[in-house]
C-alpha cells in the first residue's frame, strides 16, 4: 500500500465523488489505517443515531444488556416505569464497570464499593460515605446517554445536541410501513468476530455483483432496482414473489406473508443500510438485520437478527417451521464472512490500489461517500 502523508485531504478521494461508472473505490488506507478508523469513530459513529437492537429482547423492568459500542461501554436497560434507558457504563466513583452481559436486576451494585444505583439512574446507595463532607448524591447518578426507538427498533447517539432519530431515518419508516415492524418479535441472534474492517462487511451487503459467484450454491444471483432515499440511508429493491428468506428447496414450506404489505412490498424485498453501518433486509414474511460493530481497523464484530411478526411466532408450528429460515441464514451468511475476510487480506497488500465499480455496485459508491461526507468534514 502507497504512503500517505495526509489521507485526509479531500484531493486525494476526488475519483471517489465521481459519478457511479466513472468512479473509483476508497483507497485501501480506508480500510486498514489506524488514523482513519479512527477519525471514523469520532466524527461519524459517535455523532450519529447507532441501532443496537429491538426493544422487545429487554422486554421487563430490570432487564438490562450491557454493551462495547466504539470502545465505550455502555448499558441498556427498561426501568421500573417500563422506559427504556441508556447509561454510560462506569460507577460515578470511581469508575468500574458496573454490569457484564444481560440480565434482570432490581439495583444496579458497584461490584468494586457497593455504590448502588435505581433503574432510573439515580445513585441510591453510598456505604462508607458518610464522612465525605459535601457530598450530595443527587449529583453522581448514573451518566445517560440519548435513546430513542422506530418500530421497535433501539438507537442510541452520544451526540446530544443531534437531530432526533426520526429526522435521522427520513423518509424510510414511511417505506416500511406496511410491514408493520413494530409488531414483530426478535426470535434469533448470531455474532461473528470477523478480522475485516466494518466498511468491506457493509459493501459487500449491499450489492448483487457478488450473489452468483458467492452464493452460487446457496441463494444463487439476485437482480435489484436501486431506492430514491430521503435520510441517512440508501437502499434497493429486489422484485420477487416469494420470500428470500428460504432457500429455494424450502420454499414450499415459507410462512404466509405479512397481510399488511402494500403492493410493492408484497412482490418483493427491500435491502438498506441505515448509515453509518446497519443493513436491513425487509422481504414478504420477515425481516433481518446484519449491524456491524467496529472494534479495530481489520476487525468487526457482526450481530445477525432475526424477526418475524408475533402472529408468526405464536403458530404452533413455529419452532418446526423456522430451521428452514435459520439454514438459509446459516449457509449464506458464512459465505459472505469467508469473502469480506478474504477481501482484508488482499486490500492489506503493499501493491492493493483503488479499483473501480460495476452497474451493479451503487450502493458501494454511496457508502463511500457518505463516510468520506463525514470523516472528512
Amino acid at each position: 500500500m502507497a504512503v500517505v502523508e495526509n489521507m485526509f485531504d479531500p484531493t486525494l478521494y476526488s475519483k471517489v465523488r465521481l459519478p457511479p461508472l466513472e468512479a473509483e473505490t476508497m483507497p485501501p488506507w480506508c480500510y486498514t489505517s489506524p488514523e482513519f478508523y479512527r477519525r471514523e469513530i469520532d466524527r461519524m459513529f459517535k455523532k450519529v443515531w447507532n441501532f443496537i437492537g429491538r426493544e422487545d429482547e429487554i422486554p421487563n423492568p430490570g432487564d438490562y444488556k450491557a454493551l462495547d459500542l466504539f470502545d465505550e461501554p455502555i448499558i441498556i436497560l427498561r426501568d421500573k416505569a417500563g422506559q427504556l434507558r441508556a447509561f454510560a457504563n462506569t460507577c460515578r466513583h470511581r469508575g468500574t464497570r458496573l454490569l457484564q452481559g444481560s440480565g434482570n436486576c432490581r439495583v444496579i451494585s458497584c461490584p468494586y464499593h457497593s455504590w448502588a444505583y435505581a433503574l432510573n439512574g439515580d445513585l441510591i446507595g453510598t456505604p462508607g460515605m458518610e464522612q465525605t463532607l459535601n457530598f450530595d448524591k443527587k449529583q453522581y447518578g448514573l451518566i445517560p446517554l440519548r435513546l430513542e426507538t422506530w418500530a421497535g427498533f433501539v438507537f442510541v447517539s452520544f451526540d446530544e445536541k443531534g437531530e432526533s432519530l426520526l429526522e435521522y431515518l427520513g423518509d424510510l419508516p414511511e417505506k416500511l410501513a406496511s410491514h408493520r415492524l413494530e409488531d414483530m418479535v426478535c426470535v434469533r441472534r448470531r455474532e461473528y468476530d470477523l478480522a475485516c474492517n466494518w466498511k468491506i462487511y457493509l459493501e459487500n451487503a449491499m450489492e448483487e455483483y457478488h450473489t452468483a459467484t458467492v452464493h452460487k450454491t446457496s441463494i444463487g444471483k439476485q437482480i435489484t432496482i436501486r431506492e430514491d432515499s430521503h435520510g441517512a440511508w440508501d437502499g434497493m429493491f429486489m422484485p420477487q414473489k416469494t420470500t428470500i428468506a428460504l432457500l429455494p428447496e424450502d420454499l414450499a414450506n415459507a410462512f404466509p406473508p405479512i397481510p399488511t404489505l402494500d403492493s410493492k412490498a408484497a412482490g418483493g424485498t427491500y435491502f438498506f443500510v441505515i448509515y453509518p453501518s446497519t443493513f436491513f433486509a425487509a422481504t414478504q414474511d420477515c425481516i433481518w438485520w446484519l449491524q456491524e460493530f467496529p472494534t479495530a481497523p481489520n476487525r468487526t464484530t457482526i450481530s445477525i437478527g432475526s424477526c418475524f411478526p408475533r402472529s408468526t411466532v405464536a403458530r404452533p408450528d413455529f419452532d418446526e417451521k423456522v430451521r428452514a429460515y435459520y439454514q438459509r441464514w446459516d449457509k449464506a451468511l458464512p459465505e459472505d464472512n469467508a469473502i469480506s475476510e478474504l477481501q482484508q487480506e488482499g486490500i492489506s497488500s503493499s501493491y492493493s490500489r483503488a479499483g473501480r465499480l460495476s452497474y451493479q455496485e451503487p450502493v458501494v459508491g454511496d457508502i463511500a461517500n457518505w463516510v468520506l461526507d463525514k470523516v472528512l468534514a
